[in-house]
């Protein structure tokens, strides 16, 4: 059953990323947290930031220049822009620094188990039985994300998963391990859990042409495009 739980910061955890020791029989096989600079660029979005900011620069610039304005003020408006830029972006990778520092996603022989937030601490707990499907996405050569698509969502919301929910799957929300630096490695452990846990549900392919490798079974497929 998928479960929902807070903890306060100070609240301790017997095991690191879980809020409650492991039961009898269930191994701890992998845990990661997101990468500060792909969380940034893909949870916050900071290259779009930073668009923003060279573009409404561009724009004042020009008028500036067309209303007959001096090379002086120009670049005064030019510094004061690329201060603020500077300014917005830092806090947004400070905020992605401290939500990543915050994270431990954790692969057991049982289930999935998302640990986030920064003053206090939430717990997702997702039995392989309640995962439908999981996808991994590449992007650079060992960096990406798994999303993991689930059966019924067990009352998990959107806003309450954010920043690891897959984004605008508002009404069916999918969590996912975000910015991982060797998210082959969590794809792998992830996989071999979940045919070592139902070995009769899983098949596997591979399609070496466009580097991809999926395994289905009814109801389960887990990928990596």
């Amino acid at each position: 059953m998928i479960k929902l739980h807070d903890e306060e910061e100070g609240g301790g955890e017997p095991v690191r990323g879980l809020p409650q020791a492991l039961p009898e029989g269930e191994k701890l096989l992998w845990q990661g947290s997101p990468g500060t600079l792909a969380f940034a660029i893909h949870a916050f979005h900071i290259r779009f930031v930073l668009a923003y900011f060279v573009l409404a620069t561009s724009w004042r610039l020009a008028n500036l220049e067309s209303a007959g304005a001096t090379g002086l003020e120009m670049t005064r408006v030019a510094i004061n822009s690329g201060i603020g830029a500077a300014a917005g972006i830092g806090l947004l990778v400070l905020i992605a620094w401290a939500m990543a520092r915050a994270t431990v996603y954790s692969v057991t022989s049982r289930r999935v188990v998302l640990r986030y937030g920064v003053a206090i601490r939430k717990y997702v707990n997702l039995p392989f039985d309640q995962i439908a499907s999981a996808d991994m996405r590449r992007y650079g050569r060992k960096k990406g994300d798994i999303v993991l698509s689930l059966g019924s969502t067990g009352g998990l919301g959107y806003m309450r998963l954010w920043p690891h929910v897959r984004p605008l799957r508002i009404n069916h929300p999918q969590p996912m391990f975000r910015g991982l630096t060797d998210v082959e490695a969590a794809a792998r452990t992830l996989a071999t859990a979940i045919t070592a846990h139902a070995p009769n549900r899983v098949t596997q392919t591979s399609v070496a042409a466009s580097a991809r490798s999926t395994l289905t079974v009814p109801g389960f497929v887990a990928s990596a495009t």
